[in-house]
């Protein structure tokens, strides 16, 4: 099954269908929407699933919606937070190079993850990115963080910058021009955003921050409204064609990205960044294209990651 690279998602989808599937364990698959998108992903050819949760839910769940469970492997655990913790096992040991989140709250799978001495902590802070397919926008949106770190602060904000950023590059889409969200576009003491927003820019001219170029503090509207920026004053290779958003925090992000999907007709893929392997954290509001959008996206940087752990060193 192939779908016409036509939208930003459908070219990620096809681009994906060109690698050999990764196998990926979804942590607790026991309602038809995280059921149905794992094993849509399979037709396509976008992973191999895992499916680990309750054997007897995920068949009823199946038969239920009538879903081909095929020779999917189930891994059969009691209940979600067994499905939680035996999924990360199984990326920790090797046996799968993704991570999806099924029917369970998405504290219950991060705390496994995040837990130091079982789960999949690496070097960097754990950040979220939206890939958002907005139809009046010319490429893929990047949002970051929206659900992950809820008031970062300067530290986490790198972080979450060189995790977009890397994801950037891994998507093959080159070096992102990155906006750093305030309310407004001055330097101004009484908004510790925009502080923090100027702090990032300077960390970025040192080095500290690599890949991008960012520009910071903007406003939404002279980030991605060449027009807006234009009358405001601002010159500079990112005011007005933003292809990454950071936003201050969980709170303002959440809402951008509801807004663009609820009222401007976007949809939105989700990964999780910054662990040994991409994790992909659907919504049940989710429409099953975006699902496959996330796998999509999911699968091609895990194959982007073992191709730069595989690259000798020089």
């Amino acid at each position: 099954m192939s779908l016409p690279p036509s939208t930003h998602y459908d070219k990620l989808i096809a681009r994906a269908q060109t690698l050999a599937p990764a196998a990926c364990a979804i942590a607790h698959p026991c309602d038809e929407p995280s059921l149905s998108a794992a094993l849509e992903a399979r037709d396509l050819g976008l992973l191999r699933p895992i499916l680990v949760g309750p054997g007897h839910k995920i068949r009823d769940t199946a038969e239920q919606y009538r879903l081909d469970l095929g020779d999917a492997r189930i891994v059969d655990v009691p209940h979600s937070h067994a499905a939680a913790e035996c999924a990360v096992a199984l990326v920790r040991g090797g046996e799968a190079s993704l991570l999806m989140k099924g029917s369970l709250h998405t504290d219950e799978l991060m705390h496994e993850v995040v837990a130091r001495s079982t789960g999949l902590r690496s070097g960097r802070r754990i950040s979220h990115v939206f890939i958002m397919e907005v139809p009046t926008y010319p490429e893929p949106l990047f949002i970051t963080d929206a659900a992950i770190n809820i008031f970062p602060d300067l530290e986490t904000k790198a972080d979450i910058i060189r995790n977009v950023i890397d994801l950037h590059h891994g998507l093959g889409l080159g070096e992102p021009r990155v906006a750093i969200l305030s309310a407004v576009e001055q330097v101004t003491p009484n908004i510790p955003s925009t502080i923090e927003a100027a702090a990032l820019c300077k960390m970025a001219d040192r080095g500290q921050i690599a890949g991008g170029v960012l520009d910071g503090p903007l406003a939404l509207d002279n980030a991605i409204s060449p027009d807006a920026a234009r009358i405001k004053g601002i010159r500079s290779l990112v005011a007005g064609v933003a292809q990454v958003l950071v936003v201050p925090d969980l709170e303002a992000g959440n809402m951008l990205a509801k807004n663009l999907t609820f009222l401007a007709n976007a949809e939105a893929a989700g990964i999780v960044l910054g662990a040994r392997v991409p994790i992909i954290l659907t919504s049940r509001a989710d429409s099953p294209r975006s699902r496959l959008a996330s796998c999509a996206v999911a699968a091609i940087y895990a194959c982007h990651l073992a191709t730069q752990q595989a690259r000798p060193l020089a």
